[in-house]
């Protein structure tokens, strides 16, 4: 006799024709989905509560070891410049090893440094502990889309990946809740300690949560194959856009939130370091947006979805430039739901446009996205030093201009293939004898 999720996906085989019953894959429904969702969920949390838990206390660092905001700034860029230079090499170990024991075994690891950061004796000690950590995170994030890909349906992959940009943005939601909060109380040594045993418990929700990977097939460890796997990447004009706009994304988020703190604890505001912590619940308003991704390509197609996103993301920026608090957060929501919808709709049109290497496709985007992560932390530091909030507003904005700039020239180019195609089939099709 069928089971009850047998008879569910014979029902909706029948709603969707698109929809095949033998597909094995999880989608919404089936068994092992919940589960799935829940363990990569509890996986971005752990990685971007580790990954940026040094941000909200950047203005506490620079106090203890008299540091500027660009110095201190490297606590921050120095994780994501690793991990971005780590991430394909790990998801190449991934393709041999799994992308389930790579995930596991990058969180174990990045676990163990985040309990040894509070103990950094000085900041050039703190940023070199920092860069181990986002090296050994690096085996998450193309692991885990190169794991969404393999193991969910097509029509589902979008929300699926949404959930898991969702535990992104909640783990650095909470990451930096904690982290100020625990600073204000005890110091920030006692903040990073905190949120390392945060992580700890996410990561072991995630080891006991994961499903077994059904539809991996181990490969071989051959970087001439890696090689050209990721020439061929880089040759794919969609996919080269799709990175640029994720790094550009990630350029104006980094940037932003590396510098917020030290505006915030500054006059006109003066905010405590708890307080300036709790700014950081605007993330709820990413883990919606992300989520809801897969609605907006629905709605108005992956290219409508990313106008949508960076039009929110500028009108955040420029109203950020206000001296009043509310015009601030209210700033802060815009900028966070433009970049996670932004961020969900690009990740998943990676995974999709690549037929081949998608542990390499996912792991050129995350190179990118968190280079972008790097260079805008730093950017917008210097940019603050420089020139105030105005000045880091600056390098949002450009940023901004230049994903308007690859989506538009993506949507012209898509115009004229589609005409040339369209010439090809006239020219193809057997001409009628005139009577």
């Amino acid at each position: 006799m069928p089971s009850a999720s047998t008879k569910a996906a014979a029902t909706r085989a029948v709603a969707d024709p698109s929809i095949d019953p033998a597909d094995s894959r999880l989608s919404p429904g089936r068994p092992g989905y919940r589960r799935m969702s829940l363990a990569l969920f509890a996986a971005g949390v752990a990685t971007f509560a580790l990954l940026y838990s040094t941000q909200a206390l950047l203005p506490a660092v620079s106090a203890a070891f008299g540091a500027t905001a660009s110095a201190a700034s490297w606590t921050v860029s120095a994780a994501t410049g690793a991990l971005a230079l780590c991430v394909l090499p790990l998801s190449a170990l991934s393709e041999r090893f799994g992308r389930r024991s790579m995930m596991t075994a990058s969180l174990a690891v990045a676990v163990a440094v985040g309990l040894l950061v509070p103990l950094a004796p000085d900041l050039e000690t703190l940023v070199a502990l920092r860069a181990v950590q986002g090296a050994a995170l690096a085996g998450v994030p193309a692991s885990a889309m190169a794991f969404l890909a393999e193991e969910v349906r097509p029509r589902a992959l979008v929300a699926a990946i949404g959930l898991f940009v969702a535990g992104n943005s909640i783990g650095g939601m909470s990451g930096r809740i904690v982290t100020g909060w625990a600073a204000q109380l005890w110091g920030w040594r006692a903040g990073l300690a905190a949120v390392g045993l945060m992580a700890a418990a996410s990561a072991l929700a995630f080891r006991l949560l994961i499903p077994k990977a059904r539809h991996f097939t181990p490969g071989t460890l051959n970087p001439k194959a890696l090689a050209r796997t990721v020439r061929g990447h880089l040759a794919d004009p969609l996919l080269v856009r799709l990175y640029a706009i994720g790094a550009l994304f990630m350029t104006v988020f980094g940037a932003v939130y590396t510098v917020i703190g030290y505006r915030l604890v500054e006059a006109p505001f003066s905010l405590p370091q708890g307080v300036v912590g709790s700014v950081f619940l605007v993330y709820l308003v990413g883990t919606v947006s992300s989520a809801a991704a897969g609605k907006l390509v629905g709605r108005l197609g992956r290219r409508g979805a990313l106008y949508l996103a960076v039009s929110t993301t500028a009108a955040g920026l420029l109203l950020s430039l206000a001296d009043t608090l509310p015009a601030v957060l209210a700033g802060l929501v815009l900028i966070t739901a433009g970049f996670f919808a932004g961020h969900a709709v690009a990740s998943s049109a990676v995974s999709r446009t690549a037929k081949t290497g998608r542990a390499q496709a996912s792991a050129l985007y995350q190179s990118a996205y968190y280079l972008g992560s790097s260079a805008g932390g730093t950017l917008g530091a210097v940019a603050f030093h420089a020139g105030g909030w105005a000045g880091t507003v600056v390098i949002g904005l450009v940023a901004v201009l230049g994903v308007v700039s690859i989506t538009l020239y993506g949507t012209h180019s898509a115009r004229v293939e589609a005409r040339h195609s369209a010439r090809v089939a006239a020219a193809r099709r057997p001409r009628v004898a005139r009577a």
